[in-house]
């Protein structure tokens, strides 16, 4: 379906971005910039960007959304709000990672380097060969092994989860999950009691 309509949208960092595609055509995108407020501010902003191109939720056919890794609530929000729209629209939701969007339409081989809080970094090496790269690796700054040059996105953010959404729409793949570098410093206690529902 080259005329289908995507809409990608990402909270993992210190934003709030959406893009909506027709086929490959971006029709409207817009980022805000926010460290915090995002689940506030995520579904108005989608509601601004269909209205802007002046279209409905049922006239959406894929969705995309960023799985991180990134901030903990910042994933959450979007994956939860990925897997409710796709479950409400009945139209799949496909999960791109922070360093799949930023490496596309970058010339292979290529290195992403993304910035975390204090000295680490996310970063994965993408191939001719391999496309997506394997899987995201944190690493002090500075202390990455050999290999390609970082490289700077070539497209926004939104845009690029969009675009590999739309391409990745027609192929069988489970619901969007987080994408976490460490598991959650949380846990449930040991001895409480269980929950009994009325």
């Amino acid at each position: 379906m080259p005329d289908r309509l995507t809409l990608g949208f990402d909270t993992s960092a210190a934003h709030c971005a959406a893009a909506l595609l027709r086929g490959d055509r971006v029709l409207v995108q817009r980022r805000e910039e926010m460290t915090k407020g995002q689940a506030e501010r995520l579904m108005p902003l989608l509601e601004e960007v269909l209205a802007d191109a002046g279209v409905t939720w049922r006239d959406i056919d894929v969705i995309g959304v960023g799985t991180g890794p990134g901030n903990f609530t910042g994933v959450r929000i979007a994956v939860a709000a990925a897997r409710g729209l796709a479950l409400s629209l009945k139209i799949p939701a496909i999960g791109i990672s922070a360093t799949e969007a930023a490496a596309h339409d970058v010339p292979r081989p290529c290195r992403i380097v993304i910035p975390t809080r204090g000295d680490e970094v996310i970063w994965q090496d993408f191939t001719a060969e391999d496309s997506e790269g394997g899987r995201p690796q944190q690493a002090a700054t500075g202390a990455l092994p050999p290999g390609p040059a970082p490289a700077a996105p070539a497209v926004p953010t939104a845009v690029a989860i969009a675009h590999l959404a739309a391409a990745r729409a027609d192929i069988p793949a489970p619901r969007p999950a987080p994408l976490y570098m460490r598991p959650a410093d949380a846990a449930p206690a040991r001895d409480a009691p269980p929950v009994i529902l009325p």
